[in-house]
């Protein structure tokens, strides 16, 4: 009798615990925070190391970052609530705007000082000037 109230106390005993555990989880304070980019860029480099080190965490942020390539396809994951913020160039808030739009982008921030333009060529040029590039053909980028 002894031993069959032992088991009946450690079935209900383990059933008890695993129950806790189970239902207990604890739950995320973070807050969700979507970021489209337009690219992967050297000029972000800052915000993938932040990202890789916890500290949006820290901040209290989960952020994903997913990548849409074309400024008007960030604006329209903005625009559509996919995301919460775009990071592209300005020209897509110029577009929707001028199209009337009550709905409209918000640029609030710079993410670089400069163009993240580079010229590349497979010729190499000891001491290049602009003149150099006559006659050449450039592709200066994607549509959109």
């Amino acid at each position: 009798m002894k031993k069959v109230l032992l088991t009946i106390l450690g079935i209900v005993l383990i059933a008890g615990l695993s129950s806790f555990f189970i239902f207990n989880k604890p739950k995320s304070d973070l807050k969700k925070v979507k970021v489209a980019e337009v690219t992967h860029s050297l000029f972000y480099t800052p915000q993938y190391v932040a990202h890789s080190l916890g500290y949006f965490k820290e901040e209290g942020l989960d952020v994903e970052l997913i990548l849409v390539p074309g400024a008007d396809k960030v604006a329209a994951a903005v625009l559509s609530n996919d995301v919460d913020i775009g990071f592209s160039g300005t020209e897509a808030t110029i577009y929707v705007y001028n199209q009337g739009e009550k709905d409209y982008l918000v640029v609030f921030s710079g993410l670089t000082k400069r163009d993240g333009t580079f010229l590349v060529s497979r010729k190499k040029y000891d001491n290049f000037k602009l003149e150099d590039l006559k006659g050449s053909y450039i592709i200066g980028g994607r549509k959109g």
